[in-house]
C-alpha cells in the first residue's frame, strides 16, 4: 500500500526524535565516563600510581632514641651522638654482589666486612636494612650520597650511636651497649621487632642491660617509595616511636671520679652509702676499662689485653668481687654476743697471743697478745682472741642470723650485673654444699671473718650503714626514672638494742680516734667531721707453723696476688652519721695502712662537697697530704655544665 505524503512526514519526525532521545543518552553517557576518567587520571592520578606500585612501597622500622643517663645533679653518664652509616636493603638492591662491588670502590670495605654483610642479608628478610659500614667518615658518607643513582637499595643514614662522656668512672656500673646477639633473642619469649634490625643495640651489662626495656623505648615506622632499581624516592608516612625514658642514678660523678682516681693503678673497689637514705653516692672498681670500644666493636687485640689483666678490669668488683671481710666481720660477732647476752660491754677475755682447742692453736694477729680486753678495747686493737672466745658462747647460727640482718649473705636489688650474694654460712650451709658437720673451729674462724664467710664491699658498705644507723638500710641506685622520683620508705628498725648498737659504735670511734686504734694515723682531724671505722686484713694463703716458728713472711715480699686483701669499713660524722664506705684493696697488705687512708679521702670527698681540706687531717701528714691531693688533682676529670638535652 501506498504511503501518503502525511505518513512519510510523521515516520521522519518519529526517527529525528529517537536519535535526539538516543543521541542525548549517549552523549549524557559519556560527558559522565569523561568526567570519571578525568576524576580517576587526574584528581586520583597519584593514589592510583601507588597503588599500581605497591610493590615498591616499603614498610621500615624507626629505631628508637635511647634514653639518657644522667648522675644524681643531671651530668650526662650515657648519651647519644650522630653516627653516619651505609645500609643496604635486599628487596631494592637486585644484584647485591654488583651493588656491593660499586660500594667498596667508593668506601673503604674490607672482605670481612663484605662477607659480614653477605650473612647478614642471608639471614634477614628482603626488607630489613642492612648496616654495611657504620661510623663512616663525612667525606665517605657524601660520596654515597652523591653517587646513589648507581647504587639501588643503598642508603646513607644519619643514626646515633652510644656514647659514654665518662669513660671508665661509670664503667661497671652503667655498663655498655652491643648490637643484639642470637643469645640475645634466644631469651626473650617474644622479642620486639627492633631486636631484629642487624646491628641495633641493646644493653649488655650494668644498668644498661639492667634497664634496657626502659631505655629502649619503642619503634616507629615509616612507609617510603622507591623507583624501579630501588632508589628511596620519597617517604610517604612517618609515625615517629616513643623515645627510652631517662634514668638519673644517685652516684654523684664527681665523687665517683675522685675515688676512681683515688684509687689509681689498685685493684680495688669503695663503695660510699647515705646512711639515712640508701643511696649510693660512689660505686667504684678499680681499674676500670672504656666501654665506648664495646660500642664501636672492640678489637680482639684490646679484648685480650682486658681479659689478661691480672686486676680484672672487666670485672665489677665492687658487687661482684667476694672477699673474707677479715676483722671488720667482728662488729657482726659483738653484736650477735650482745643480743645473745653471752656479753656485755664490760666483758673482759685475756689475750696470750693465741687461744688453743684440741690439737689446733689459733693465733692472734699480735704474737705477744693484748692482754685483758673488753668490748671496746677488742674493736679498738682489733684483738682475734676474744672472739675466738665470744663466737664459742654464742654459736655460728646467732652469729650467722645477725650477719644477715646486717646484710651480709643477701643479694641486694640492684641494676647492676653478677651481684653476689655472699656466703654467710652456718651449720645447715656446710651441710647442704659439702655434706660435712658443722665444727667449733669452723666458729672461731667465722668470728673474725675468715674460714667460709664472703662479702663484697656493697655489702660491707651495707652492714656499716646499718650499725651507724640501726635501721635496715637497703642501698638503691636510681633516683628517678622520666623525670619522676623513685620513692623508697624510710628504713625500718632493725630491732637492735640500742645500748648494744652505741657499745659497738664507740669501739669504731676507738679504732680511729684513741691512741691505740688500728687505725688512728687514718683518722679526720676536724672534729665536726670524726670518723669511726674498723680495719680488715683477710689471708688468701695459710701460714703454716714452721713459718710462724721462723716469723711470718711480710706482705711485701710476697708475690702479688699471694699477699692478704685490705679492707676498711667506717661511717662519719661519729655524731651524726651521713655517709658510710667500705673498701677492699686486693692484695693490698694491711687494712689500717692501704684501706683506711682511701676511705678516709672518699668520706671527706662526700663530706666536704669538694676536694678535702688540708685542716681535716691530721698536722703531721699535711705536708705529704698536699702533695698527694695537688697531683690527684691534676688527674681528675674537668666538671663540665650538666647536660639533661637530647642529641
Amino acid at each position: 500500500m501506498r504511503r501518503t505524503a502525511r505518513d512519510s512526514e510523521d515516520s521522519a519526525r518519529r526517527v529525528n526524535r529517537r536519535a535526539l532521545l538516543m543521541g542525548g543518552a549517549f552523549g549524557a553517557m559519556f560527558a559522565v565516563l569523561g568526567a570519571r576518567m578525568r576524576f580517576l587520571s587526574v584528581e586520583q592520578a597519584d593514589e592510583f600510581r601507588l597503588l599500581a606500585e605497591e610493590n615498591r612501597i616499603n614498610m621500615r622500622l624507626i629505631p628508637p632514641e635511647r634514653g639518657l643517663i644522667q648522675d644524681r645533679n643531671g651530668k650526662l653518664v650515657a648519651g647519644n651522638e650522630q653516627n653516619y652509616r651505609v645500609t643496604i636493603t635486599r628487596e631494592d638492591a637486585g644484584d647485591v654482589e654488583a651493588v656491593l662491588n660499586r660500594l667498596s670502590h667508593l668506601i673503604p670495605l674490607t672482605q670481612d666486612d663484605l662477607e659480614r654483610v653477605r650473612k647478614d642479608i642471608e639471614r634477614n628478610s628482603p626488607f630489613v636494612p642492612i648496616i654495611v659500614a657504620d661510623r663512616v667518615a663525612w667525606d665517605d658518607f657524601a660520596k654515597i650520597a652523591l653517587n646513589a643513582p648507581t647504587l639501588p637499595g643503598v642508603t646513607p643514614e644519619v643514626g646515633l650511636s652510644r656514647h659514654y662522656p665518662l669513660v671508665e668512672d661509670f664503667s661497671h656500673v652503667v655498663g655498655y651497649v652491643g648490637p643484639v646477639s642470637e643469645r640475645d633473642l634466644a631469651e626473650l619469649t617474644d622479642p620486639d621487632p627492633v631486636l631484629k634490625i642487624p646491628k641495633f643495640q641493646i644493653g649488655k651489662i650494668g644498668v644498661e642491660r639492667w634497664m634496657e626495656d626502659t631505655l629502649r623505648g619503642s619503634a616507629g615506622n615509616k612507609r617510603i617509595e622507591v623507583n624501579a632499581v630501588g632508589r628511596v624516592m620519597r617517604e610517604l608516612e612517618r609515625t615517629e616511636g616513643t623515645p627510652g625514658a631517662d634514668i638519673q642514678l644517685t652516684i654523684d660523678a664527681d665523687i665517683q671520679n675522685f675515688v676512681q682516681v683515688r684509687l689509681g693503678d689498685l685493684s680495688a673497689a669503695c663503695v660510699v652509702i647515705d646512711v639515712n637514705t640508701g643511696e649510693l653516692v660512689a660505686c667504684t672498681s678499680a681499674p676500670g676499662f672504656d666501654p665506648n670500644l664495646f660500642v664501636r666493636g672492640i678489637s680482639q687485640r684490646d679484648y685480650s689485653t682486658l681479659m689478661e689483666d691480672d686486676h680484672r678490669p672487666l670485672a665489677n668488683k665492687s658487687v661482684q668481687g667476694a672477699y673474707p671481710p677479715g676483722s671488720t666481720f667482728k662488729v657482726v660477732t659483738a653484736l650477735a654476743a650482745l643480743e645473745a647476752g653471752v656479753i656485755t660491754p664490760e666483758t673482759t677475755h685475756y689475750c696470750p697471743g693465741y687461744i688453743e682447742f684440741g690439737n689446733r692453736r689459733f693465733h692472734c694477729w699480735k704474737h705477744g697478745g693484748h692482754g685483758t680486753v673488753n668490748l671496746t678495747r677488742s674493736l679498738e686493737q682489733s684483738c682475734d682472741v676474744f672472739y675466738y672466745e665470744v663466737a664459742q658462747k654464742v654459736g655460728i647460727d646467732a652469729i650467722a642470723a645477725m650477719g644477715k640482718r646486717m646484710g651480709l649473705g643477701v643479694r641486694h636489688d640492684l641494676p647492676m650485673s653478677a651481684i653476689t650474694e655472699g656466703i654467710m654460712p652456718n651449720k645447715e650451709w656446710k651441710q647442704e654444699r659439702w655434706g660435712q658437720d658443722w665444727r667449733i673451729g669452723d666458729t672461731i674462724n667465722a668470728s673474725i671473718g675468715q674460714g667460709y664467710i664472703l662479702a663484697s664491699p656493697l655489702q660491707l658498705a651495707v652492714m656499716v650503714a646499718r650499725v651507724a644507723t640501726g635501721r635496715a638500710v637497703e642501698p638503691r641506685l636510681v633516683k628517678s626514672i622520666g623525670g619522676k622520683p623513685v620513692e623508697m620508705p624510710t628504713p625500718p628498725l632493725l630491732d637492735i638494742d640500742a645500748s648494744h648498737l652505741r657499745a659497738v659504735q664507740a669501739g669504731m670511734d676507738a679504732v680511729m680516734n684513741s691512741e691505740r686504734g688500728t687505725a688512728k694515723s687514718s683518722r679526720i682531724a676536724d672534729e665536726t667531721m670524726l670518723m669511726a671505722g674498723k680495719t680488715g686484713t683477710s689471708q688468701v694463703r695459710n701460714i703454716s707453723a714452721a713459718e710462724r716458728a721462723r716469723g711470718v713472711t711480710s706482705n711485701d715480699d710476697l708475690p702479688w696476688e699471694r699477699r692478704d686483701h685490705a679492707l676498711f669499713v667506717g661511717f662519719a660524722p661519729v655524731d651524726a652519721p651521713r655517709y658510710a664506705v667500705a673498701t677492699v684493696v686486693e692484695h693490698g697488705g694491711g687494712g689500717s695502712t692501704v684501706a683506711a687512708p682511701i676511705a678516709r679521702d672518699a668520706l671527706l670527698r662526700a663530706l666536704t662537697g669538694g676536694i678535702p681540706p688540708l685542716d681535716a687531717y691530721p698536722a703531721a701528714q699535711r705536708g705529704r697530704i698536699e702533695t698527694d691531693l695537688n697531683a690527684l688533682r691534676e688527674k681528675l676529670r674537668v666538671t663540665t655544665t650538666p647536660q639533661t638535652t637530647r642529641a
